[in-house]
């Protein structure tokens, strides 16, 4: 799969740091989310952003998880990175000193650790706490294409900080039961998200991940997905690969790590698919036809109303 280059929506790459450069677009905001744990979100989010940094896209990785795993699979010391997220969402600093290079280079990191749950709990009587992340963001919109959450396996105030900035939520999911049982609760928060403070929000995709041929349910719940999510679900479906689990250990994503991996080269198919459907969302709201593939927001709801 080739990647769509328009000049409309993809600028020439100057620097290995984004950070440096503008490019006077406002980023895409995408989150990362599934309040079931161990479904590959971290893994997902780093390398999507490793992916789409190939892709001459200037990225931002946000690790919004108080594991911090975000942080060390891109090569920081969650121990002694300062400032992070919980300063941020604190008021003790600003997004542009929270935000540090990636071990490679490739991409940016506003990291986080332990101090992110503190904060949680700090801003449970606040006004307005669901919107400090969004608020902060603005800052540093335009210097940036693309903008990845990684999101904490629950729907408590950090997740939906990202939800109320975000303008696509991207789902990882295994093909198992238990994880088709938990997504209701999922889309029930995005659709509240959705109806209270951010209009836009929309699901810009489901993932298969760990995924795993040979077993027959993973092949059951697969159809099922494909059935209730139509063009929601990504083509791409990231495997189980022992590369994806190692290049966290060594600070890397699995695309630095062993790019000739079947991991590496499925998160390189999704970035680029995830590109498509961002040149196709483009394409919606600058009001020409949309190259087929991605079910917007204003679809849905003329769905809904037909």
């Amino acid at each position: 799969m080739s990647i769509p280059m328009c000049p409309e929506q993809i600028g020439s790459r100057q620097t290995a740091n984004p950070k440096e450069h503008g490019h006077g677009r406002p980023a895409s905001v995408l989150a990362i989310a599934n309040q079931k744990g161990g479904v590959g979100k971290t893994t997902t989010a780093v390398n999507l952003a490793a992916g789409m940094a190939l892709g001459d896209k200037r990225v931002l990785l946000i690790d919004f998880d108080p594991q911090g795993n975000a942080t060390t699979a891109s090569g920081l010391d969650k121990r002694e990175i300062r400032p992070t997220a919980a300063e941020l969402l604190l008021g003790e600093a600003g997004i542009e000193a929270c935000i540090h290079a990636s071990h490679s280079g490739d991409f940016d990191i506003l990291p986080a650790n332990g101090d992110l749950t503190a904060a949680e709990v700090r801003l449970v009587s606040r006004i307005g706490r669901e919107m400090i992340l969004r608020n902060a963001l603005q800052a540093v919109r335009e210097r940036y294409d693309v903008v990845i959450i990684d999101c904490p396996p629950a729907l408590n105030i950090l997740t939906v900080n990202a939800l109320v900035a975000a303008r696509g939520v991207i789902v990882p999911m295994q093909c198992e039961y238990y994880s088709l049982e938990g997504l209701s609760a999922l889309m029930s928060t995005i659709e509240q998200v959705r109806d209270s403070v951010n209009s836009e929000l929309a699901i810009f995709g489901v993932l298969r991940t760990m995924y795993d041929g040979r077993n027959r349910l993973t092949q059951d719940v697969s159809q099922q997905l494909e059935t209730h999510f139509g063009r929601r679900l990504f083509q791409t479906i990231i495997p189980r690969n022992v590369r994806l689990a190692e290049a966290p250990s060594h600070g890397l994503s699995a695309l630095a790590y062993d790019p000739a991996s079947t991991g590496a080269q499925a998160y390189v198919q999704m970035a680029q698919e995830v590109m498509e459907r961002m040149m196709e969302l483009a394409a919606c709201v600058a009001g020409r036809p949309p190259l087929g593939g991605v079910s917007t927001l204003d679809e849905r709801k003329a769905g809904e109303r037909g």
